[in-house]
């Protein structure tokens, strides 16, 4: 399958919006966990556009996963094999890395709830464990200038109504013993970790909470709402809202939130976490499937159900990011609207024979 031509422009638009920090990385090297994972392609993408079209050196990029959820994807390969090395590895376990590193970046762990309930130990694991070995092997190398930790907006619990939008200030309401304490509290002690680091040995750590990140490249099966409900537009079955369709997200699409997290890693303040979302669009998932519903056409339908059992409880009532400091000290902005981003999403789930393998069996009957 050639390199889908949704992510090339994708990639060469992050590029382009990071045109002023990009030169911080010529002739680099990169560590990332989890570049198997949605997020971690994209890195990779960027990094290999920039080795081609930007960069007076090619930076070198370490990608480290353990495919436990991630997988080699061919909508995203990329060319540039002599400077991006793709190799197995296990952060709970410290990576024998022997050269020097300049930026690390830890976006290794299991997003999903789908998922972290399923691999709760892992989940943790990969958290603190992962960003501990990391920060160790951040302390070995003097001339370090960057370590971007993927905390997570679920750190804010169900924020209480007068906290949303919702900045980084705010404490969170969170339970520690809760379905969803996994994730939510692993995230959370691992920023504290990386704050001690920054505090205790001045590691240049940065932490980045994003807020539901969506585009291609997203499994059509790892539960989340947007290629969930994607997945069964496209297959003519009826749009499931979980409960009563009143919770609340706003959605980032991932050139905005591509562009957030690498001017958090290139110029964000070290000890500091920063919220990258989209504060434009809140909206409620009995909306949200209405407009899949109007996406779909003909008699497609959206219905509430019950959580499913593989779903943890616990859910936000309302999830919108406070992007003020992002804003103030990064110069970050998201502009993608959300129906335009979701356009290109579905453009691109529409050529993936995993969104449309179902649809295509109906058709041959």
């Amino acid at each position: 399958m050639p390199i889908s031509p949704l992510v090339k422009e994708d990639i060469a638009t992050i590029a382009a919006a990071i045109a002023a920090q990009a030169p911080k990385l010529s002739g680099k090297t990169v560590l990332i966990s989890g570049g198997a994972g949605f997020l971690g392609k994209y890195f990779l993408g960027v990094f290999s556009y920039l080795n081609e079209h930007v960069l007076d050196e090619p930076v070198k990029v370490i990608s480290v996963d353990n495919f436990i959820t991630g997988d080699r994807d061919p909508n995203f390969d990329f060319s540039d094999k002599e400077f991006i090395l793709d190799v197995w590895g296990d952060v709970t376990y410290p990576i024998p890395v022997r050269e020097d590193i300049d930026y690390i970046i830890h976006a290794a762990g299991l997003a999903s709830p789908v998922y972290y309930m399923k691999y709760p130990l892992e989940t943790i694991e990969s958290a603190v464990t992962g960003a501990k070995n990391l920060l160790e092997l951040a302390r070995k190398n003097e001339n370090l200038q960057g370590f971007l930790f993927f905390s997570s907006s679920e750190i804010y619990g169900d924020p209480d109504p007068s906290a949303v939008p919702t900045p980084e200030t705010y404490h969170g309401h969170v339970s520690s013993i809760g379905p969803r304490a996994c994730y939510d509290e692993s995230k959370r002690l691992t920023e504290t970790i990386c704050t001690i680091y920054q505090q205790q040995y001045n590691t240049p750590v940065t932490m980045v909470r994003p807020f539901n990140v969506f585009g291609p490249g997203m499994k059509h099966n790892d539960r989340r709402v947007v290629p969930m409900f994607t997945y069964q537009a496209l297959n003519g079955e009826p749009i499931t809202v979980h409960g009563d369709g009143h919770q609340t997200r706003t959605f980032c699409y991932i050139t905005d939130a591509m562009t957030g997290f690498l001017k958090v890693l290139l110029a964000g303040k070290p000890g500091e976490a920063y919220n990258v979302g989209n504060e434009d669009n809140e909206i409620s998932m009995r909306d949200l499937a209405q407009i899949f519903v109007e996406a779909a056409g003909g008699d497609a339908s959206y219905k509430l159900i019950d959580y499913p059992d593989n779903y943890p409880a616990g859910e936000p009532q309302r999830r919108c990011p406070d992007g003020a400091k992002a804003r103030k000290e990064l110069g970050f902005q998201a502009t993608v609207d959300f129906r335009a981003g979701l356009t290109r999403f579905m453009d691109w789930a529409r050529s993936q024979e995993t969104y449309v393998a179902k649809q295509q069996e109906t058709a041959k009957k």
